[in-house]
């Protein structure tokens, strides 16, 4: 059916949102499983309903005007408005959700979040999911602007009020040295301190962990190596040019590095940091409590048990909470 001009529908505000997040009518109208020329049309029904111009269809990508701009922060909060009814309705039918939208530390690419969509799509037959990967920081920052629903990430800097927070596991940090380079005949410290020091980046939440860290045990390491990506690391790592401070999930990410990287416990103060399924507080009933209890036992065959079994000194450490 469609919508007569001057009346606002709910399905042309998620094409709005749709088109602002992809950039463009035909990727909007790809993600939404609909045709290009309705979706065009029903951004202009929209326009026309609200009396402004929303979109700078001259640009490539597709920016929105001012008045889009404004729009939008309305229009994601009826989406999600819109999506808490129906997570309210079907909270006695977990199988009944149409839509999730789902981010997840890139630490889990490997194993956890396959499997995890594989079972979510035998739930739930009829829902759509939109995935994405990437920091803990970006992640959080999709949570907040609404535009996911549920999101796995690392310790964030700020729990705020609106957070509903399932923890998930706790995860140590370690030292990585190329293998062979550690002595026990000599004080670990003094043997890393002849090595450059790999650095997580500073933009990286993890990278800030580790300096803070660092600062508190009055370890100052020259800045020569500062990288963002676990491989770039451990392959810097592998080829002797320096160690790092990781995790277990990080090194066992790096697996084609391994015969030549060694995983050893943090010779100073231990630090860990914690791995949470979070969304918005009430915004999706026990939806996020059914998806965390079911990643629980994921993460524990799949990478902790496999670590711990290479690794038994992680057995009090890394762990599921």
């Amino acid at each position: 059916m469609v919508e007569s001009p001057g009346k606002l529908s709910l399905w042309a505000i998620e094409i709005f949102v749709a088109t602002v997040e992809e950039g463009s009518v035909s990727l909007a109208a790809k993600r939404l499983g609909s045709s290009v020329s309705s979706v065009s049309q029903q951004l202009t029904n929209l326009e026309a309903a609200l009396g402004a111009t929303l979109l700078d269809r001259a640009k490539r990508p597709q920016q929105v005007t001012s008045a889009g701009a404004l729009f939008l922060r309305r229009a994601q909060t009826i989406l999600s408005e819109a999506n808490q009814a129906k997570a309210e309705l079907a909270v006695f039918n977990f199988s009944q959700m149409t839509r999730l939208r789902l981010g997840m530390i890139d630490d889990f690419d490997a194993d956890v979040t396959p499997a995890l969509m594989t079972k979510l799509a035998k739930d739930l037959k009829g829902c759509q999911f939109l995935l994405e990967s990437g920091s803990s920081y970006a992640l959080a920052d999709g949570l907040e602007s609404r535009s996911m629903d549920v999101i796995v990430a690392a310790d964030l800097d700020i729990t705020a009020k609106w957070m509903e927070v399932h923890p998930l596991l706790a995860d140590p940090f370690v030292l990585a040295v190329p293998k062979g380079l550690i002595s026990a005949d000599t004080p670990v410290l003094d043997q890393l301190f002849k090595q450059p020091f790999i650095r997580y980046s500073s933009r990286q939440m993890m990278g800030r962990q580790i300096e803070a860290h660092l600062a508190r045990q009055r370890i100052n390491l020259p800045n020569r190596f500062e990288f963002d990506s676990y491989h770039a690391i451990l392959s810097m790592v592998a080829n002797g040019a320096g160690w790092t401070v990781t995790t277990p999930l990080g090194y066992m990410r790096a697996q084609r590095f391994h015969e030549a990287v060694d995983m050893v416990p943090l010779p100073f103060k231990a630090l860990s940091r914690n791995i949470s399924l979070i969304a918005r507080k009430d915004a999706l009933e026990r939806i996020p409590e059914d998806i965390a209890r079911g990643l629980r036992p994921m993460i524990s065959e799949m990478l902790v048990e496999p670590c711990i079994a290479d690794f038994p000194w992680l057995a009090e450490k890394l762990r599921v909470l």
